[in-house]
């Protein structure tokens, strides 16, 4: 019988409104997250039970937290931090000990600023027992991927800090480790290795300075390590994607103007007011301000298609669109493999799994890539958002689950749909062609879960009610006036 060591969640986002694991307070619109959301209650109870399935004297799981847990972008710190806390109190009642062993941390775009706290104390920390007349190294922009004898984890400063409030926690200050931009497990025979990545790096979007130096710099190589892209894009993510929501009554606004570009006369409004704006302000001498108005315009609509373009906010009957399959396909083959082969003393593990989150689709696949052995199992573990008015059916979230022989599977624990009879948890694995599913851990799984009524059947329905709300606000958020 597999032992589970690892269950991952991605792209919570707690503290955001649409999160269906941040409370909303009855009959209203707003966060109130001094009480667990109805989801989140049930989402911890059937974690409670995945755990509760490993043979009595085995460790407790790990629970791997794949990017955006906490919503800084278009949220506040305060809010965020205490959504995440009244989870943790759900995986670790007062007096009890936790669920988990652990938590490894991986932050994403809307919450990169938890890498950005981490990585400079723990650089400060390395700087400050140094000579005075010493040469000071640079700073360093990524994590080691898999953790050896030699590596010295990144502890994280920021979650850890929160939670040594608790009692069951004070003596582990240590409890959350963080790693960036990939955490990798391996096999100790290095036959068998997973490797999670939040899947940022994976878009366009957020590789922007680097595309700039490259049109600036015509002939110039793209970044080819993940530290490197991280160097050069970390500013701005951490900018616009995980510190604007806490700049004030600033980003409280670009808030519902982001949510705003998906309509369509929301859109066209917002940038007809801006370019005039612009023209009126920013006045070229002999151009006009008619002129200028429509110039603006053109601009702002490119930089608003690249925006609205994100790739979980496009619909199609694939889990990925053809551009968001080549940005993953180039990412796996090139930064992601130089950062294995570097680590491994340039080997390559014959059996390799990729698990990422971040366009809140979840789906399993194996995918053939260039430089790999054989067949990538592929998951995405989706999100707990909702990010449109109208119900997107690829939109939904899985819980992705690995034992201690690395077979992965996962529990994908919802899809957006308005008929709760269609709403039903599944056991799911990656496969290709025809090939069914030859992994001991998905027939473990799918032997349990999807036979056993409680907790799965009452999520299911709980979870149909919040999308609904959620859709609900949303569409009020925009069309309100202003």
């Amino acid at each position: 019988m597999p032992d589970l060591r690892y269950v991952c969640l991605s792209d919570t986002h707690f503290g955001a409104y649409n999160s269906l694991l941040t409370n909303i307070a009855a009959g209203t619109r707003d966060p109130e997250p001094l009480h667990p959301s109805p989801v989140a209650q049930n989402l911890a109870e059937c974690l409670r039970y995945l755990a509760s399935l490993n043979a009595a004297g085995s460790p407790k799981p790990i629970l791997v937290l794949n990017g955006d847990t906490l919503e800084f972008a278009l949220n506040t710190e305060n809010e965020a931090v205490m959504a995440f806390l009244r989870f943790f109190e759900l995986i670790a009642p007062p007096g009890e000990p936790p669920v988990f062993e652990r938590i490894i941390l991986l932050p994403g775009n809307h919450d990169h600023h938890l890498w950005e706290l981490s990585r400079e104390t723990q650089y400060l920390n390395h700087v400050s027992g140094m000579p005075l007349d010493t040469f000071l190294p640079a700073a360093w922009h990524a994590t080691s991927m898999f953790v050896r004898p030699h590596t010295k984890c990144v502890p994280d400063c920021f979650l850890s800090r929160l939670l040594a409030r608790y009692p069951q926690l004070r003596e582990n200050p240590e409890f959350v480790t963080i790693f960036y931009p990939n955490f990798g497990l391996l096999t100790p025979n290095r036959a068998r290795c997973v490797v999670f990545h939040h899947g940022h790096f994976m878009e366009p979007m957020y590789q922007l300075m680097s595309t700039l130096h490259s049109l600036i710099a015509p002939g110039r190589p793209k970044p080819i390590h993940p530290w490197d892209i991280e160097a050069e894009n970390f500013a701005w993510i951490d900018f616009f994607w995980s510190t604007m929501g806490r700049s004030g009554d600033v980003g409280q606004e670009i808030g519902v103007l982001y949510e705003r570009l998906q309509d369509e006369k929301k859109r066209q409004e917002i940038l007809v007011n801006l370019s005039k704006g612009l023209a009126t302000q920013f006045d070229l001498p002999g151009w006009g301000d008619r002129f200028e108005a429509r110039l603006a315009q053109f601009c702002l609509k490119g930089v608003t298609r690249h925006v609205y373009g994100l790739e979980r906010l496009k619909t199609a009957k694939k889990p990925l669109s053809e551009e968001a399959d080549e940005a993953v396909r180039d990412y796996v083959e090139g930064p992601l493999r130089q950062q294995i082969l570097i680590e491994l003393s340039q080997t390559m593990p014959p059996d390799v799994t990729v698990v990422f989150g971040h366009t809140h689709k979840p789906f399993e696949k194996d995918i053939s890539y260039q430089g790999y052995p054989s067949w990538v199992g592929t998951y995405n573990s989706g999100g707990w958002v909702v990010d449109t008015v109208q119900r997107e059916p690829r939109h939904g979230a899985s819980i992705v689950l690995v034992d201690e022989e690395l077979n992965t599977a996962a529990v994908r624990m919802y899809q957006e749909s308005d008929n709760p009879r269609t709403q039903r948890v599944k056991v799911c694995c990656a496969t290709h062609d025809s090939a069914g599913c030859n992994n001991g851990l998905f027939d473990f799984l799918k032997a349990r879960v999807e036979a056993d009524e409680r907790p799965w059947r009452r999520f299911s329905q709980t979870v149909v009610q919040e999308v609904c709300l959620r859709a609900e606000i949303l569409h009020s958020r925009i069309q309100s006036p202003g």
